[in-house]
């Protein structure tokens, strides 16, 4: 879906993604799945909840596009195989750039939390534990799976083995995209057919 140039907001990071790579309306819905993931994750690592959501879009000057907790439900119910009924909104390329940048924005204000996350998740790997072991990873992971089979229909299809992987794959991608230029890495990692994939 095309953004007519009156509409389309002023962020210097929006330009940028805008520049970047032009969105086709058949990766709508890949782009949608994919972001839900991400928020997903993020809200599970950092327990945030749609009133943070909607003041990094003020913070950002995005309330325009995002508005309020209607909008961003809107949004998020709009992943394909959510578990929703009534009338889903379609996300169009303005809302997708503006949710890139709110992710990473929330992101960089919990690196830290996400570093240690990384970290204790190579030690535990390196170590072959159980990330159980730890409180932070046992709760990323708890709080993960029960938001996954609440919002994602048939979440039976996914083995918890898969399920746990993708969380821990969302995980590391959120420290990348906490960074300086994590928005420009989250706005590529959405069309490259080898990152995440819907279940």
């Amino acid at each position: 879906m095309a953004i007519h140039p009156e509409t389309e907001y002023n962020h210097p990071q929006g330009q940028e993604l805008a520049n970047l790579r032009v969105v086709q309306d058949k990766e709508l819905e890949e782009i949608k799945c994919h972001l839900d993931l991400v928020l997903l994750a993020l809200e599970a690592i950092a327990n945030i909840n749609s009133e943070v959501i909607i003041q990094a879009a003020q913070d950002l000057h995005l309330d325009a596009v995002i508005g309020d907790r209607l909008t961003l439900w809107g949004l998020t119910s709009s992943h394909p195989k959510l578990k929703i009924t009534g009338e889903e909104k379609k996300l169009d390329v303005e809302e997708a750039r503006s949710l890139v940048l709110i992710i990473c924005h929330l992101a960089n204000q919990h690196q830290e939390l996400l570093r240690r996350g990384v970290s204790l998740l190579e030690q535990v790997t390196e170590q072959n534990e159980s990330p159980y072991q730890t409180a932070l990873l046992s709760n990323y992971l708890d709080r993960f799976i029960n938001s996954y089979q609440k919002r994602i229909a048939h979440p039976q299809k996914i083995s918890a083995e898969s399920l746990s992987d993708l969380a821990w794959k969302l995980l590391s991608d959120l420290l990348f995209y906490s960074g300086q230029n994590g928005h420009r890495l989250l706005w590529i990692a959405i069309f490259d057919a080898t990152q995440i994939n819907c279940p």
